[in-house]
């Protein structure tokens, strides 16, 4: 079978005329109008690129019984050397460009099949496949060599130029126009009208481009196909009687297509007598992309998910939709704010300094500053206050931040923020935002999901305002059972609060700051009353620095600092902001300090003094401007999109699986 390929490829590569082609092909897949000349005979090449394949496929059909039987490996010395045909072509490679190209494509293809070929010693043995990583590279390797020497044998291979055509429409139009069909009705002979850039335009066809996903042979002249535009399938009909010309013409056309490919054909609107919104073909189906591999119906290895998004996306259409629902949330979200009067800001991501938390960044250098250390972003709070300084007092940002830290379900080193700075606006005024905004998003999604992603899974959370609310040391203590002491005095407020862990039987952090141990309660006695949308305010001022404070009802220092929580898991944290600026000073340092302790350093350190340097004395010097004062709201984008599609793991909303996805 080799061989006859190998034969006929040479033979379609020498006969550089109709009157030689005519031996090879079916005389009436010729054209006769005029001679092939040096300008048309690349049009007459495209014109027999489907009859050639096809007829190559038949006879391997005919001598194989299989047109997917698999052809031996060659010899290294048969790899190596081209055929005799095109050494005998006493024309020149300049005036034959294509037989060129594609004995320079089959020549690649021999070499794979004879360099990937498994030795006998190895071929001998009787191992499972999957147990071998070689064996099956070299099987994907050959799949695909033998591929591109079958599909290759007709210029195929050269990728048509994509022509622009008023008469085109998408599939999702298609579904929003004619969904109202009646079964077993079509539209043929009828005028319809598309809009080109705003423009409508009349006519009796339409083209429609897409990728095989299914195809179905109901006879030798009637098939059905499955073509996935953009995630949205769309059902073809090709009929001999609809499209006309020669039965074997067509016959060979439809038999050339495998599943994967990529085609473009013209026809017309109906609906099936079962229903299904369909495409009747008027037109054989152009051939735009081969795919060379063998499409796949899942792959059960996670990494390889992994490192093969792309792949994944197409045999998983779930994914795809979270991430075209993902789209669509932001842009909800940044229509929301432009409602409002707020300016959409680019903060920069790449700068001397990582401000505004105290977490291990990103660190890279610029060739204009070598030896310079730079950092990424991990929060944009200094470039906001910077930017309400100068007098812009709505500012928004959907943007990226970057914390050197560790993977985890919900967490990703590079993630997506949503933040704003709002002058003149208070604690309530962020919580009624929050309110406002989640409960318009829910409802906006739920829509979607009856109409567009109806496959996604519904949301079980209730987004009724008002939302629920803590105050967290009133809670904390109805919790406990007891008081907590007196946080003014960290010294012995630690004491205290290390005999409370030892009364619980609660495990105590390693480094036992006042806001780790704080932190810990909050973890286990508050967070887990949050299933449904819960607001936690007033926060202890020493687990929010850069929130203005205040004095609650008991005489503790508190922030005036709200988070809010569903199902247990923190989206929102929004607070006034201090703009004093000898307490952002104090509390700069006192959040250094805390740092300090946490990692098992002394404030006479080393480490210790370059801690310090994190504190933003630029900015410091800023607020001796004016700050107004001035509100601050974040939300977490990804744990927002996986709360609204159902999924559990921040890589499933992402487009390439985050940082697993795209190193290794």
């Amino acid at each position: 079978m080799h061989n006859l390929l190998s034969d006929t490829t040479s033979l379609i590569m020498n006969s550089t005329t109709t009157r030689d082609l005519q031996y090879i092909l079916p005389s009436q897949c010729l054209t006769r109008e005029k001679p092939p000349s040096s300008m048309n005979r690349p049009r007459l090449l495209f014109t027999l690129q489907w009859q050639t394949i096809a007829t190559t496929r038949s006879r391997l059909q005919l001598r194989g019984n299989s047109a997917t039987s698999t052809p031996p490996p060659l010899s290294p010395a048969a790899a190596i050397a081209p055929t005799d045909a095109v050494f005998q072509n006493k024309k020149g490679p300049s005036s034959n460009p294509l037989a060129i190209q594609q004995a320079n494509a089959q020549s690649v293809a021999r070499r794979v099949l004879s360099k990937t070929a498994p030795t006998d010693a190895v071929s001998q043995k009787k191992k499972d496949p999957s147990s071998n990583p070689p064996t099956i590279q070299r099987a994907n390797a050959q799949s695909v060599a033998r591929r591109v020497l079958s599909k290759n044998s007709d210029a195929s291979l050269l990728y048509p130029e994509i022509l622009a055509d008023r008469r085109t429409e998408t599939f999702a139009s298609l579904r929003l126009k004619y969904s109202g069909i009646e079964p077993g009705k079509n539209l043929l002979n009828t005028i319809v009208t598309i809009r080109v850039y705003d423009v409508p335009f009349e006519t009796h066809s339409l083209i429609f481009k897409g990728r095989i996903k299914r195809k179905e042979d109901v006879s030798s002249t009637l098939c059905f196909f499955d073509l996935v535009q953009d995630g949205v399938k769309l059902q073809v009909v090709s009929n001999f009687k609809d499209v006309g010309g020669d039965v074997h013409d067509y016959k060979e056309k439809i038999l050339s297509l495998s599943m994967g490919d990529i085609v473009s054909l013209s026809g017309y609107i109906g609906k099936s007598p079962a229903g299904e919104l369909s495409v009747f073909a008027t037109t054989n189906m152009e051939l735009l992309a081969s795919s060379l591999h063998t499409p796949q119906t899942n792959i059960q290895d996670v990494e390889k998910r992994f490192q093969h998004r792309h792949i994944d996306l197409i045999i998983r259409p779930k994914d795809s939709r979270t991430l075209r629902l993902r789209a669509d949330i932001i842009q909800h979200i940044r229509q929301n704010f432009i409602n409002q009067g707020f300016t959409e800001v680019a903060t920069p991501i790449i700068s001397d300094a990582a401000g505004g938390a105290i977490v291990k960044p990103f660190l890279t250098e610029a060739t204009v500053y070598s030896g310079h250390k730079l950092a990424l972003r991990i929060a944009p709070e200094l470039w906001f206050k910077r930017l309400v300084l100068s007098g812009k007092e709505r500012v928004f940002e959907i943007g990226r931040q970057f914390r050197n830290e560790g993977i985890e379900n919900t967490l990703n080193p590079e993630f997506t923020t949503c933040e704003f700075y709002q002058a003149y606006a208070n604690l309530e005024d962020l919580t009624s935002f929050t309110e406002r905004l989640l409960f318009g998003l829910a409802t906006y999604v739920q829509k979607l999901k009856e109409t567009k992603y109806t496959t996604l899974s519904q949301l079980d959370v209730d987004f009724s305002i008002p939302f629920k609310r803590i105050n967290f040391i009133p809670a904390l203590e109805e919790a406990l059972g007891e008081s907590l002491p007196n946080l003014s005095n960290p010294e012995e407020a630690i004491m205290q609060l290390l005999a409370l862990f030892e009364r619980k039987d609660i495990t105590i952090p390693t480094y036992p700051t006042l806001p780790g141990l704080l932190d810990k309660l909050s973890s286990m006695y508050l967070k887990p009353l949050c299933t449904q949308p819960t607001f936690i305010i007033h926060h202890p001022e020493c687990l929010s620095p850069l929130s203005k404070s205040t004095l609650n009802e008991q005489g503790h220092r508190v922030s005036t600092r709200v988070e809010l929580f569903i199902r247990g898991k923190e989206l929102v944290n929004a607070y006034e902001e201090e703009y004093s600026p000898t307490e952002q000073r104090r509390k700069f340092l006192d959040q250094v300090n805390w740092k300090n302790l946490e990692e098992g350093s002394s404030v006479g350190d080393m480490k210790a003094v370059q801690q310090q340097k994190l504190v933003d004395k630029a900015f410091v010097a800023a607020l001796e401007w004016g700050l107004p004062p001035t509100a601050v709201w974040g939300m977490g984008v990804d744990r927002l999109i996986m709360l609204f599609s159902g999924m559990e793991r921040i890589a499933d909303v992402l487009s390439f699986r985050g940082l697993r996805g795209v190193v290794g």
